[in-house]
């Protein structure tokens, strides 16, 4: 994919130049039988879907700029299996879950890219990353193509999109059936937990990686990927964020999990899967080991990230019945809350420094001063991990939030606002 935003050095990138297929994802058997007969299995509604990861690395600096100017390169179209009497949870995972993978391919004024897309209705809602359909913020009026694991392609429109969370739904046109994906409890996913990718890194399609989820609830700070409002511009690009670019994007924190299944440039917006075959989260972001410049970009570290399902569908609900997405509102200017050690280097919550004329955390109770280390019993340890949850509940919401104030711990319950326009 072709990118037109100011090279700048960053430590890490979102995963953002193609986004990967995903497939479908019917509930599945046990993991033994699953390996002793694929075939009779997946021909049965409880089949084990595959795991799709999506996050795209290289918006901003280019990733997989190449591959996706050449178009979609060695498609295959199926997950092939020569020996089904030599298969493992992977092999059933990826063969039942490759029906509901997509292919996205994304062309504006300032350049094209690819990525992935989770099916979400048979009739053609598809889940992805709001800088897959903006091309990283740089159009507001893209062209989309979708192409099946069948090799069927579509002309698709953008139905919603929610730079906050880096999601976006499009929906394809003349076609009579998709395969939708089955969506897991993220609330529910452990850490160590097998989980598997397929996507279209580098163009590859149906490409297939394993993995473990590594961490949980983990804060990751990007540039905005918001289009502008005349769809012209260079946007913000997503990438992480440390503070040295030269974009003037408004940085976003996210709230993710965390793999180490691969995941390289062109799997942005693809699905991350349990062994049942079940979408744990919309894959979104990589870490680089050291610094990239100019139009190159690192692959795969084992470090990357994906939005949690649970949080993934009800963006996605919204963006379909409104074109939009809420978010919740603390009311609140917040910095981190450092260690009593002088010389330590980490914060340990979120300090309330102002509060805004009658926000929901006045009115809940919460001071200035107070130090924010728990909502809904998710632990809090720095201004970008509270930002992150909050954003991460529906406008209206109520929550738990567990205080710091004068040597005690106070639990306060909030009702949070609406954040209207954010991001904008």
């Amino acid at each position: 994919m072709s990118n037109n935003v100011p090279n700048s050095h960053y430590d890490a990138q979102f995963l953002f130049d193609e986004p990967a297929k995903v497939s479908p994802v019917p509930a599945a058997p046990s993991a033994g039988k699953v390996l002793r007969k694929i075939n009779s299995r997946l021909s049965k509604s409880s089949a084990i879907t595959g795991i799709v990861i999506g996050a795209a690395m290289g918006g901003l600096v280019g990733a997989g700029a190449g591959i996706a100017t050449q178009g979609f390169l060695a498609a295959n179209g199926t997950i092939i299996v020569n020996n089904s009497d030599h298969v493992n949870w992977v092999t059933a995972v990826a063969k039942a879950a490759s029906p509901s993978v997509v292919t996205i391919s994304v062309s504006g004024s300032n350049g094209s890219g690819s990525g992935s897309g989770v099916v979400l209705t048979k009739s053609g809602y598809i889940l992805t990353n709001t800088h897959v359909v903006t091309l990283e913020g740089s159009t507001a009026t893209p062209v989309i193509e979708v192409r099946t694991v069948g090799g069927k392609v579509y002309s698709a429109t953008v139905v919603g999109t929610d730079p906050t969370n880096d999601l976006a739904v499009v929906k394809v046109t003349a076609i009579t059936s998709l395969t939708p994906a089955v969506f897991a409890d993220s609330s529910k996913i452990n850490v160590g937990d097998n989980v598997v990718a397929i996507g279209s890194p580098l163009g590859l399609d149906t490409t297939v990686t394993a993995g473990i989820v590594s961490a949980l609830n983990r804060t990751i700070q990007v540039a905005n990927s918001a289009a502008p409002e005349n769809g012209s511009g260079t946007g913000g690009g997503l990438q992480f964020f440390n503070g040295n670019s030269s974009t003037t994007a408004v940085p976003i924190n996210i709230s993710v999990i965390q793999t180490d299944a691969a995941i390289n440039p062109g799997n942005s917006g693809g699905a991350l899967l349990n062994d049942q075959g079940q979408v744990l989260g919309i894959n979104v972001a990589i870490a680089s080991a050291g610094n990239t410049s100019g139009n190159g970009q690192t692959g795969s570290i084992g470090v990357g990230f994906a939005i949690p399902a649970n949080n993934a569908q009800r963006i996605a609900a919204e963006l379909i019945k409104s074109g939009k997405a809420s978010h919740a509102m603390l009311g609140a200017f917040i910095s981190d809350a450092m260690s009593s050690n002088s010389n330590s280097s980490f914060s340990v919550g979120a300090k309330i420094a102002k509060l805004m004329p009658n926000s929901p955390a006045g009115k809940a109770g919460i001071q200035v001063g107070d130090v924010v280390v728990k909502i809904n019993d998710e632990v809090i340890t720095s201004a970008s991990d509270l930002t992150a949850l909050v954003r991460q509940l529906p406008a209206g919401a109520k929550a738990i939030f567990e205080v710091q104030r004068a040597g005690k711990v106070l639990t306060i319950s909030v009702t949070l606002g609406d954040a209207v326009n954010l991001g904008k």
